[in-house]
C-alpha cells in the first residue's frame, strides 16, 4: 500500500516517458500527483492515455525550452515538484572531444535543469513551497573511461543542487539530488548484450553489487516520490546514492 500522498500536486518530469524517467512518472502517479512529462519524443500510447498525465514537447538544447515547459505548467495550475531527469551520456576520450561535444553535454545535463528551476521558481513561491529533485549519477562521484564530459556534468548537477538548496530554502523550496548507479534499461541491456560473453558480463556486473542485482527504474521512482513528499520535509541539499552498494564495495584483484 502506498502511504505517500502527493494529491493535488503537479510534477514536471523531464524525459519522463522512458527509462528512469518513466519509473519516476509512474511512482508519482501512484502517489496521487499529476505529471507533466517534458521531452522531445511523443509519449507512448499507454502513458499518454493515463489519467493525470500531460505532455509538453520540448528540446532541452534550446534556450526557450525551460520557459516553454513552465508555461504549460502554469496553465495546469503551477509546478509543485520539478524532477530534472533528462540527460544523455556519450563515450569520448578528451583527445577526440571538441567544444561542441562538450557544450551539448553541459547544456542538456546542467544548463537546462538550472534554468528550468528558475522558470518555475515564481510558481513554487506562489504556492509557498516546492521540491526540486535533480537526477545526478554515481559518475558525479567516480568515473568510467572516456566519460570526462558526462562525469563533469553530473558532478555539476550535484554541486548546483546544494547551492539551490541554500538559496531557495527561505522560500520553502527543498532541493535534493539522486545519484543512480547501474539502472536497467533498453540501452544498458543492449550494452551488455553487445559484449563477447553477455552472460559472463551480466554475472560480473551483479557481483559488483552487494545486493546481488542491478537497479530498476522503480528504485529511483520510489525515492523521488518520498523526497517530493512532506515526509521528507527536513531533507534538503543532499545527494543520495542509489546503487545497490556498488560504490561502497572496495574492489579486489581476485
Amino acid at each position: 500500500m502506498n502511504t505517500i500522498d502527493l494529491s493535488n500536486r503537479l510534477a514536471i518530469v523531464t524525459g519522463g516517458g522512458r527509462g528512469i524517467g518513466l519509473g519516476i512518472t509512474l511512482a508519482l502517479l501512484a502517489s496521487g500527483a499529476r505529471v507533466l512529462v517534458a521531452q522531445r519524443q511523443p509519449l507512448d500510447e499507454a502513458l499518454a492515455n493515463r489519467d493525470g498525465v500531460f505532455y509538453c514537447q520540448a528540446d532541452l538544447l534550446q534556450r526557450e525550452a525551460p520557459e516553454q515547459i513552465a508555461g504549460v505548467a502554469e496553465q495546469l495550475g503551477g509546478c509543485d515538484i520539478l524532477v530534472n531527469n533528462a540527460g544523455f551520456m556519450a563515450e569520448q576520450h578528451i583527445s577526440q572531444m571538441d567544444e561542441d561535444d562538450w557544450d551539448r553535454m553541459m547544456i542538456v545535463n546542467m544548463r537546462a535543469p538550472v534554468f528550468l528551476a528558475r522558470a518555475v521558481l515564481e510558481q513554487m513561491k506562489r504556492k509557498q513551497g516546492g521540491c526540486i529533485i535533480n537526477i545526478g549519477s554515481i559518475e558525479g562521484l567516480g568515473a568510467n573511461p572516456f566519460h570526462a564530459a558526462y562525469c563533469g556534468s553530473k558532478a555539476g548537477v550535484h554541486g548546483f543542487t546544494r547551492a539551490l538548496a541554500v538559496d531557495l530554502g527561505c522560500d520553502g523550496i527543498r532541493c535534493n539530488a539522486i545519484a543512480p548507479g547501474w539502472i536497467n534499461s533498453d540501452l544498458s541491456n543492449d550494452y551488455i548484450n553487445a559484449q563477447s560473453d553477455p552472460e559472463q558480463a551480466r554475472q560480473g556486473l551483479y557481483a559488483m553489487h552487494p545486493v546481488g542485482r542491478t537497479g530498476e527504474p522503480e528504485d529511483i521512482g520510489a525515492l523521488v516520490a518520498f523526497l517530493a513528499s512532506d515526509q521528507a520535509g527536513f531533507i534538503t541539499g543532499q545527494v543520495m546514492v542509489v546503487d545497490g552498494g556498488r560504490t561502497a564495495k572496495l574492489p579486489l584483484p581476485f
